[in-house]
């Protein structure tokens, strides 16, 4: 009977948002190391030919490739998510993701292979961007879909917390690679951090395949509600939530990915800050940040997640010149306050709702790939180009003004799109666990 098909075992809200908070912070882990390797070791291991800044540009645009393979992983990951369920596509992308990373770490260099070095790193981040196009969206929905009513920002941010879990994983591991002398550094130590994945990917695994399906995608499977082709049914029936959704995410994805990446090479280079102190700099913020994304989110479900938001747009974007006189004033302590003001309270202020947000645009029957596809082009058009164009603006006016301008051009971007909401119309909103 009908009844009896979507009868299931009761399951902890909380037991499954954290398999999705470690599962997506492996994920990120892996691919965060790509852009700390870009910014440290990159340039010189598969781009000596070229000058050190464009070096750093070649290094930064194989870092994007990612980010134009994610909308990919999010419609081929939503495509099966939406038909066959949730928990399986997760356990592929983790795999996936996995050896991708290990991958990376095996790869010859350019002194030894030649232009087959760059074209295999190229080749590789590709399949890191699929999978982790097709992972974000089933963690998320896998917690907010669990979630009792009024919680969904709470525990749809446990996902969302694995991004700053993830970057301190990536960081701290090459941090501890940064100590070694640097000939064993450039010649096999940058290694270790991707060869390791292979261990957390085990952990991540293991954890995966205990949780069950999502509660949401059962019903509409009971109901043989499944859509058939959902790519063509959020294009044909949710434009504007994909529109509304691809720039809500300008505001922390831009920062996000200016302070996270670019950041390493800029401080360096033109202020004399070392990358040991960057990168403790950055550690130490996001540890607060993976805490203050939940804390925001509990403040989401009662203030409302699209007033969160922009309120979080209108923080990022007085924060832009701040962030940047304080970082060129080379101090470490001064450093350390403006990557507090930009990650755990800037980061969490315009992320911890989203994913809670785009799960709610979509109906059940093609909300994974419409909160896929939607998240994944904001992060190609957002997030990849971040560390590339904060580098080109800076080799082209010689100041940091520049950059900030480009923070608080995002800032506009996602306010604006975030006007364009009606509360309480949003049609995931109104099925399901609130």
């Amino acid at each position: 009977m009908l009844t009896q098909e979507i009868v299931r075992p009761k399951v902890s809200p909380a037991k499954i948002a954290f398999a999705s908070f470690i599962g997506t912070a492996i994920e990120w882990y892996d691919f965060f190391l790509f852009g700390t390797a870009a910014t440290l070791v990159f340039s010189d291991q598969f781009f000596p030919s070229l000058s050190p800044a464009a070096g750093v540009l070649a290094s930064f645009a194989t870092f994007g490739v990612a980010f134009v393979a994610r909308p990919l992983g999010g419609i081929v990951f939503g495509h099966f998510g939406d038909r066959v369920g949730r928990k399986k596509m997760l356990v592929i992308s983790l795999v996936m993701m996995g050896l991708a990373t290990m991958a990376i770490g095996l790869l010859p260099t350019y002194d030894q292979i030649g232009v087959g070095a760059p074209t295999l790193l190229v080749a590789a981040r590709f399949v890191q961007g699929l999978a982790v196009g097709g992972q974000w969206g089933g963690a998320v929905l896998m917690a907010v879909e669990h979630a009792p009513p009024g919680r969904r920002a709470f525990y749809g941010s446990w996902p969302q917390a694995g991004v700053p879990a993830g970057l301190v994983l990536s960081a701290g591991a090459f941090f501890a690679v940064k100590q070694l002398p640097e000939e064993a550094l450039t010649t096999w130590g940058w290694r270790l951090p991707f060869l390791a994945s292979i261990v957390l990917v085990v952990v991540g695994l293991y954890i995966r395949l205990q949780i069950v399906e999502s509660p949401d995608f059962q019903e509409v499977r009971a109901s043989r509600a499944t859509s058939s082709f959902p790519i063509v049914e959020a294009l044909r029936h949710a434009k504007k939530p994909l529109v509304i959704g691809i720039f809500t995410q300008a505001a922390a994805n831009i920062p996000f990915y200016v302070v996270s990446v670019f950041v390493l090479s800029y401080g360096p280079k033109e202020i004399g800050v070392s990358a040991e102190t960057l990168l403790l700099c950055l550690i130490t913020a996001c540890v607060v940040d993976i805490f203050t994304v939940p804390a925001v989110a509990i403040l989401s479900d009662r203030l409302g997640k699209r007033n969160t938001l922009l309120v979080g747009s209108v923080y990022m974007a007085a924060m832009a010149f701040p962030f940047f006189w304080l970082i060129n004033t080379a101090s470490p302590w001064l450093v350390l306050v403006a990557m507090i003001l930009m990650m755990p309270i800037g980061h969490a202020l315009t992320y911890s709702a989203v994913s809670s947000f785009l799960a709610e645009l979509f109906e059940a029957r093609f909300r994974y790939t419409g909160a896929s596809v939607a998240y994944q082009v904001g992060g190609m058009i957002t997030s990849g180009p971040a560390p590339f164009v904060a580098a080109a603006l800076f080799a082209s006016t010689g100041g940091s003004w520049s950059i900030s301008t480009y923070i608080v051009i995002a800032c506009a971007v996602t306010f604006t799109a975030l006007l364009t909401v009606s509360p309480g119309t949003l049609p995931g909103a109104a099925k399901g666990p609130q």
